[in-house]
């Protein structure tokens, strides 16, 4: 890189933020690569407090507000300036950085995330609910303000990384593990735990996206994520089970070439591509593809009997921008009790769909795409509500 990039971190201590620490500390020629502007965390307070110190971030911000004081006592004697609450994480995104990376887990990260896109930030987007949310909106409010979006989710990292000729593509195609019931019975699923639907096979994630990948939500907000992002229809979108995580994801074009971006499945690849855009850094810790040694690549179709969020996630791109909202908005309620063992697995798609269909049917009046964020964060208000009404009923 020719000259430091200035850089935000908002989810600091989760997953993704722990590997873009991993890369944002590491130098190169005896030389820092990036400064760090702001960080931000949910609750745990303590692993902010060391990131601030280990980056000399100018500023940190803990989503928790009763935690403000303890922030504040562990950063004494730095030049840090503390923040919290909401307010705090959307300061920490509206400071001026080149790029901000936005790893704050579910649609709790629109808000911070359109801060940063009015202030003319790159967004490294690890966070794939704020487009689910808002699609369009957000992607007109990125143009509008001259800033890029940079996907981070290994395939949608991997589909940006290979695409061509836009208009000549045939269709893109999102691999998945398939997560730790890509094998189980229908009646195996029904049965399982939150232990073992955080237990993947293949990456280190937070609990809430873990679960999301064994129900295959996860891949289900992804195809309406890439639908919004490269502005394919979702008639040209597949879903292929690849139980290896190598190949991340495949372009496929209209003259028959199929392009496809391989790699380990670490997630500091995509984002190291994502800081460092338009150039690409070395990221020395990364275990390097050796296809040799792992012999051979399998793909399957994914079971839409144990697996209907893919499904389900189509008919949301055909409903219209307000059905993605709820989709999401439903799921994570239902993750959120699924986790705290109030339902069950198999319930947290059955849940989703009955929401859905409720707003569908009119419920809450004549469904129409939202015209204004005020009517996205309505519509996730409403949806969330439905959710609980739905459970508890």
């Amino acid at each position: 890189m020719s000259k430091i990039k200035r850089v935000s971190l908002l989810g600091a201590t989760g997953s993704i933020g722990k590997s873009t620490l991993s890369l944002l500390t590491q130098q190169c020629n005896g030389m820092p690569e990036f400064q760090v502007v702001s960080l931000s965390a949910q609750s745990n307070v303590r692993a902010l407090a060391d990131a601030a110190k280990a980056t000399g971030a100018e500023f940190a911000a803990i989503g928790d507000g009763s935690l403000l004081e303890e922030l504040r006592a562990l950063l004494k004697g730095t030049n840090t300036v503390c923040g919290a609450g909401e307010g705090g994480v959307i300061e920490a995104a509206s400071r001026p950085c080149e790029t901000l990376v936005s790893a704050i887990s579910g649609a709790a990260a629109l808000k911070p995330t359109l801060a940063a896109i009015r202030q003319g930030s790159n967004i490294a987007l690890a966070n794939k609910e704020s487009i689910v949310c808002a699609g369009t909106l957000l992607l007109e409010e990125a143009r509008k303000h001259g800033s890029q979006i940079l996907p981070v989710d290994s395939e949608h990292n991997a589909i940006f990384q290979v695409l061509d000729v836009r208009k000549r593509i045939e269709k893109l195609v999102l691999t998945a593990s398939g997560g730790p019931f890509r094998t189980a019975s229908l009646e195996e699923m029904k049965l399982a735990t939150s232990a073992q639907a955080i237990s993947h096979p293949n990456w280190s994630m937070g609990a809430k996206i873990s679960v999301d990948s064994a129900s295959m939500m996860n891949k289900s907000l992804e195809l309406i994520e890439a639908s919004y992002l490269f502005d394919i229809p979702e008639s040209q979108i597949d879903v292929l089970i690849h139980p290896q995580s190598i190949i991340h994801s495949l372009v496929a074009y209209d003259d028959g070439s199929v392009l496809a971006q391989l790699g380990m499945p670490d997630m500091r690849t995509p984002i190291s591509y994502a800081l460092s855009w338009p150039n690409r850094m070395n990221v020395p810790g990364v275990h390097r593809l050796d296809l040799a040694q792992i012999g051979e690549l399998n793909f399957e179709k994914p079971d839409p009997i144990r697996f209907p969020a893919i499904e389900l996630a189509r008919k949301c791109l055909a409903l219209g921008a307000w059905a993605p909202n709820v989709f999401n908005a439903a799921n994570e309620i239902a993750v959120d009790l699924f986790l705290k063992n109030k339902i069950g697995f198999m319930d947290i798609t059955s849940v989703t769909k009955s929401v859905l269909e409720r707003f569908e049917l009119g419920e809450y009046g004549t469904m129409s795409d939202p015209k204004n964020f005020e009517d996205v964060f309505e519509l996730d208000r409403l949806a969330r509500k439905q959710a609980l009404e739905e459970i508890q009923a």
